[in-house]
């Protein structure tokens, strides 16, 4: 926000005031004053006890009244004197400069308009025009690491995560809505999922140490151009969304390493029911007990090896060849074969899919 634009406001009140008024910022110092020999000095006052939601205070024979932030004003009016008119002058004050603060941080402000880049509320056009008014790197590389909290959380989280990013002018922290924390991170040419990974990782670690709720991290590609950055948004979306479907174990998911996960996520379900019907011609795979479906899942982590999955199952391999020859006799897919393999894992994959997710036709 522009002091200068303050002490223009200040300028043209002070005769219809005809008080000493003016504003201090978050360390009690003065940004304006219709008193201009005061301009940078300190108040005096307790920045602490002058910056509290809600509240007026007097202080030295001045009335304060914070705005800015709802949940932490950067910002307070003071108005000579500590008699009512001057708490009613406070009051105006407040009021005018909060809404000259509000139309200049959505006409100005970089946090506000990435924000609304990210969530494709500004047509493509007015992206490369209001980016060249605040200076702003359209071609930088950028990524969104979209963080999920289980249940809603104060604003110390966010203000956590604000932390780990202090350069303002290429990172940006936006808090979507009560469990959903967007960061927008510039990096340098040649970064890969491992490196977003590690970041997102790092940033959970931090959150976990400071609450016991369950938080996971989704991560966008890396984009080149502003204009796309709804589109790393939304990978970073989706990859919550399969994770929470496909991989409940994992904290952090990447949109690149989504796999065969992010085809079959964007099916409708009647589509999948078909497909199931079609494999499991012979027998359904609710048939499949919960022993057998372990051991399917075994094989498949062992590479389809009957002697490694028997060594990690700790049972002989004649038992692990004739659990898998049952598992052909039910379902007509011999697993030792790759072809039936691929095909019994999509189908489970499809099933786990359709279990957890509502109807998309």
């Amino acid at each position: 926000m522009s002091n200068r634009l303050f002490q223009s406001v200040i300028h043209q009140m002070k005769d219809s005031v005809g008080r000493t008024i003016g504003i201090i910022d978050e360390t009690g110092c003065v940004i304006a004053c219709s008193e201009l020999g005061k301009i940078g000095e300190m108040s005096g006052v307790v920045p602490s006890a002058v910056f509290t939601v809600g509240q007026s205070m007097t202080a030295a024979g001045f009335t304060y009244a914070s705005f800015g932030s709802p949940v932490q004003p950067e910002y307070a009016v003071f108005v000579e004197g500590t008699d009512m008119l001057s708490e009613k002058y406070a009051s105006i004050l407040v009021v005018s400069l909060m809404s000259i603060k509000q139309f200049y941080d959505e006409k100005y402000d970089r946090g506000n308009f990435i924000k609304n880049v990210m969530l494709d509320n500004i047509l493509p056009g007015d992206i490369y025009l209001k980016s060249r008014e605040m200076h702003f790197n359209n071609e930088a590389f950028r990524c969104v690491i979209l963080i999920r909290l289980a249940e809603s959380c104060d604003a110390s989280v966010f203000d956590t995560v604000q932390n780990l990013f202090p350069d303002k002018n290429k990172d940006f922290v936006i808090n979507i809505n009560e469990t959903d924390v967007a960061v927008i991170k510039e990096v340098a040419s040649g970064t890969d999922a491992k490196d977003l990974e590690k970041l997102a990782r790092s940033i959970v670690d931090a959150l976990a140490a400071e609450t016991n709720i369950r938080i996971v991290a989704g991560i966008g590609s890396i984009i080149r151009s502003i204009r796309d950055l709804a589109k790393s948004f939304k990978e970073a979306q989706m990859s919550l969304e399969v994770g929470k479907v496909f991989d409940t174990e994992k904290t952090i998911v990447s949109y690149e390493n989504l796999g065969i996960a992010r085809l079959i996520y964007q099916l409708p379900t009647t589509l999948c029911e078909m497909f199931l019907r079609e494999v499991f011609k012979r027998g359904s795979i609710e048939t499949l007990d919960h022993e057998t479906l372990f051991t399917i899942q075994k094989f498949f982590e062992n590479n389809l090896n009957v002697s490694e999955t028997s060594r990690k199952l700790f049972v002989h391999r004649n038992t692990l060849v004739y659990r898998l020859e049952k598992i052909r006799k039910l379902t007509g897919l011999d697993l030792r074969e790759f072809d039936d393999a691929i095909v019994f894992k999509v189908a489970l994959m499809v099933k786990k899919y359709i279990d957890t997710s509502p109807i998309k036709y």
